[in-house]
């Protein structure tokens, strides 16, 4: 198996979910009784965060290309950054590290290509909303992605930032995203809806909605098993 580096700390609840689901399934599959060696860089998130709200992406990249130096001294084969939110720098990174990077974003779109998805509705921090990350990989794969309205998006953030980041489900802010979320479903005509942050799923889950769910973390691990094995 290839040793794995994950950057993660972006934000620490989801990172636990990257250690947890990385191990079991390449355990699972390897079918050797071998489990996976991994580091992980756990950056600080509060730093980031701040960054991005400076609209100083240079500084996000530079932060994180430190990070996966780490993760190259420390000897990994196979790099991915544990959250959506940094990969709006994703190919700026690939440019400047040799350590081979899985994006959350291809894998997500390569998944809704092969279940033959039309249109997707993006769900996720304002960043990953407000940029074009999403809607610009897939219409490569010809999917159409919506996101909800400036101020729809200013709401959503609002019930990530700081309380999903933390783990924290808030029961008035889950329904409202709830109720949010079916509305614009049901106006954009979606096809299924694209859980675009890794803490989305503690809120959203299978049963919540009339839809089909992309989650974009268990997507993220299944690649990068694959990868590394």
């Amino acid at each position: 198996m290839k040793k794995v580096g994950i950057i993660g700390g972006i934000g620490p609840v989801s990172t636990l979910d990257y250690y947890e689901g990385i191990v079991n399934a390449a355990y699972e599959q390897a079918d050797t009784g071998d489990y996976p060696e991994l580091v992980i860089s756990s950056i600080n998130m509060t730093k980031m965060l701040g960054l991005a709200e400076a609209n100083d992406w240079k500084a996000v990249t530079n932060l994180l290309v430190n990070a996966i130096g780490d993760l190259t001294a420390a000897g990994a084969e196979l790099g991915a950054l544990a959250s959506n939110t940094p990969h709006i720098v994703f190919d700026e990174i690939q440019k400047r590290v040799a350590l081979p990077l899985v994006s959350i974003v291809d894998e997500t779109c390569k998944y809704a290509q092969a279940q033959g998805y039309k249109k997707v509705l993006v769900l996720g921090t304002r960043f990953t909303m407000g940029s074009s990350l999403y809607s610009k990989a897939f219409q490569e794969y010809g999917i159409a992605a919506v996101v909800p309205s400036k101020s729809e998006q200013e709401l959503i953030h609002s019930f990530i930032v700081p309380h999903l980041e933390n783990g924290i489900v808030v029961p008035e802010d889950k329904q409202k995203m709830l109720e949010l979320t079916n509305r614009l479903l049901l106006e954009q005509g979606a096809d299924a809806l694209v859980l675009g942050c890794t803490e989305l799923p503690l809120m959203i889950q299978e049963g919540d909605l009339d839809t089909l769910l992309l989650n974009t973390t268990q997507l993220h691990i299944a690649a990068i098993v694959r990868e590394l094995l």
